[in-house]
């Protein structure tokens, strides 16, 4: 028989000979076009999916539309995006504070009342369900050339054993030596002397107390500066307290002022959708990492202070059940959001991994912090020790396994120096040590990784310079499998990815990714960059497998209780597709911000097959499943994950809680 060819083939070969004529008239402009229709063809074909994945722009109204800098799976399936101010001093300057709270099952948005500038807080979920925002900013830096009055740190003295003294904004501070007046621009509380007695002479010492606050000159220009310390009057002081009350400062100038912290802390409540104000942190905190414990209570840890200083190592916990604060007694010194995951026996793993603030020679070896003793054992190994600012640290899967990764970042501060490196830890060994895994894609800063349910990593984006300059964005994304410790390359993402981007895990298994707040937008770093506020769905090839996704759902009539299975419980689904499970993974939801998610888990569930579905096992160690809200997902043999159901793990008894120092008033 005759061969005919299709109508669809007669159409493509027609097409391409139109092509190939006009292509004499405009080659360069058509070959653009072509190749790009190709590449659209070819990323949307079934068998590319398979292999490779697929990404897709979520479609955001313009009224939903924010510089997404935290983003927080909840346990209702919505996702919190936070952007405070988003990185825009205008926004600030007219305390334009955002929040929108996303459905990305039904694409819907809701703007959410922000009660203060969350930009470049601490998060992280609490036991009962609510996420724990604490932190934020009260100032933004200011660049040498833009400070317009001289300013610093006023260290006020106060040598009354007897009395307190809070000093309203506002307060002046007039120089005794060099006459110049200096305005405080916060409330500062200066706490009573200490009072000792000698036990054997009986004799009494008294030590000033001590506090700090930001002054500013009252007035422009450089004759308003100095350059050497001076004692500093208060005005407004009566009686003892003019001899008892005085300030210090050196020099007060027009140097770069760093962001400022704030001690506010606030419950994202998922069902009434709204902030609920709870008691502040005793210190002020502008980029602190939250990590939840074994107890469900929260270490918060390093930050820019009040005054734009880093936190000097105080670190506090929070108590969910009275909503306070207490210090750790100890103190232990980390740069700005520290990666810090916990691990067995309530201790913390720190990668080395931060995002910012912070000496270079300060803080930035990785070890196991044990917060009970405040003991530190390093961990030797790492590969380009020195480029770990902007890296990303994620618990290998299943966590059971006690592994991290370490991947990519880059030099302290504006650095240019990147690496490609991956480095892996096994925290089980009697001396654990770092080993180097695959190279990733690039020199990446700022990529992000999520695992994902079928026991791999996705890892997407960053950039090989300092926010994005000279055009550096990387478009790749591969997925790591730590079980043969290889990787492969997938789908290029839609957008480059940056300072300020993150990705999480959705309950149905695919991948949000957000964000990025490049320097500049143009390679030669002359035009200003513009905050990336799409928001793009990766859908990995397990879900562009043929066949049908397993299923599962929660079992019984009382789902609700179904729901809350203890440490060491069982926790029955039915499933109609019981046989083709080959895992079920017990996933914690995701809170992301600046390269930092140290909630990330994926837990290997015991189970066995029922007449109707599974019964799975919940593990006994509170330090591998912490109190609150997971994500409970079944896998096939083919590495296809079911939607997620949720269970609610309440807080044991058995459950380490570390020793902290209440804070006298």
């Amino acid at each position: 028989m005759k061969y005919r060819p299709s109508r669809r083939t007669r159409r493509t070969a027609i097409g391409a000979a139109v092509v190939m004529v006009i292509a004499g008239f405009n080659g360069p402009v058509l070959y653009d076009l072509a190749s790009e229709r190709y590449h659209d063809y070819t990323i949307n074909k079934p068998e590319y999916k398979a292999e490779n994945g697929h990404w897709k722009t979520v479609d955001v109204p313009k009224k939903y539309r924010i510089n997404t800098i935290h983003a927080a799976l909840l346990h209702t399936g919505k996702v919190l995006l936070v952007a405070g101010s988003g990185n825009d001093a205008k926004q600030f300057k007219a305390k334009t504070f955002r929040t929108v709270l996303w459905d990305p099952v039904k694409n819907t948005f809701k703007n959410i009342s922000t009660p203060n500038d969350l930009f470049c807080a601490g998060h992280t979920q609490l036991p009962d369900g609510k996420l724990l925002v604490a932190g934020g900013t009260r100032r933004y830096e200011k660049l040498g050339g833009d400070v317009k009055k001289a300013g610093g740190l006023m260290i006020v003295h106060n040598e009354n054993p007897d009395r307190a003294k809070t000093l309203k904004a506002g307060t002046l501070f007039t120089g005794r030596e060099n006459g110049k007046t200096f305005e405080a621009k916060d409330n500062v509380l200066v706490p009573r002397a200490k009072k000792k007695a000698d036990p054997v002479t009986g004799q009494v010492k008294v030590t000033p107390s001590v506090a700090r606050v930001y002054v500013e000159a009252a007035r422009r220009g450089k004759q308003y500066q100095t350059g050497t310390e001076d004692n500093y009057r208060i005005h407004g002081l009566r009686g003892a307290d003019r001899r008892n009350i005085y300030g210090i400062a050196q020099k007060l100038s027009f140097d770069k002022k760093d962001f400022q912290g704030i001690k506010d802390t606030y419950e994202f409540d998922p069902v009434a959708e709204r902030y609920i104000k709870v008691d502040p942190m005793h210190e002020a905190r502008w980029y602190p990492t939250l990590t939840t414990l074994e107890d469900g209570k929260v270490l918060s840890v390093s930050g820019l202070d009040d005054i734009g200083q880093v936190v000097p190592g105080k670190n506090e916990i929070y108590d969910p059940r009275t909503k306070k604060w207490e210090f750790l007694p100890r103190k232990r010194f980390f740069p700005t959001y520290p990666a810090l995951h916990l691990t067995s026996d309530n201790k913390i793993f720190y990668s080395g991994a931060n995002a910012g603030y912070g000496p270079a020679d300060q803080g930035r070896t990785p070890g196991l912090w044990d917060l009970e003793t405040n003991g530190f054992r390093k961990i030797p190994g790492m590969s380009d020790p020195d480029a770990l600012e902007t890296a990303m640290s994620v618990p290998l899967p299943p966590s059971q396994s006690r592994k991290f990764m370490v991947l990519g970042g880059g030099g302290v501060g504006e650095s240019k120096k990147a690496t490609e490196k991956t480095r892996i830890v096994d925290l089980r060994e009697d001396s654990p040590r770092f080993r180097n895994g695959p190279d990733l894609y690039a020199k990446a800063r700022y990529p992000s990784s999520v695992v994902l349910p079928d026991d791999t990593v996705l890892t997407t984006n960053g950039s090989g310079d300092y926010r994005g300059r000279s055009e550096s964005n990387i478009l790749k994304a591969e997925v790591y499998d730590p079980k043969t410790d290889t990787k492969k390359s997938v789908a290029d993402p839609l957008v480059g990815r940056n300072y300020h981007s993150g990705a999480l895990l959705l309950p149905d298994g695919r991948v949000m990714t957000f964000g990025s707040d490049s320097l500049f937008s143009d390679e030669a770093n002359t035009k200003p960059g513009k905050f990336e506020q799409q928001i793009d769905i990766y859908t990995p090839s397990y879900l562009h497998q043929k066949g049908e996704r397993p299923e599962l759902k929660h079992a019984g009539l009382a789902e609700q209780n179904a729901r809350t299975v203890r440490l060491g419980g069982s926790a029955s689904f039915k499933s109609g597709d019981a046989a083709k499970i080959k895992k079920l993974r017990l996933i914690r939801p995701s809170s992301f911000t600046h390269v930092t998610n140290v909630e990330q888990s994926s837990v290997a569930l015991d189970f066995k097959r029922t007449a109707d579905g599974v019964t799975a096992e919940i593990p006994k160690d509170p330090s591998l499943v912490p109190p609150g809200w997971w994500m409970v997902t079944a896998v096939d043999g083919k590495g296809v994950p079911s939607k997620s159901v949720w269970l609610k793990v309440p807080r044991t008894a058995t459950a380490q809680t570390p020793t902290t120092t209440p804070v006298s008033p």
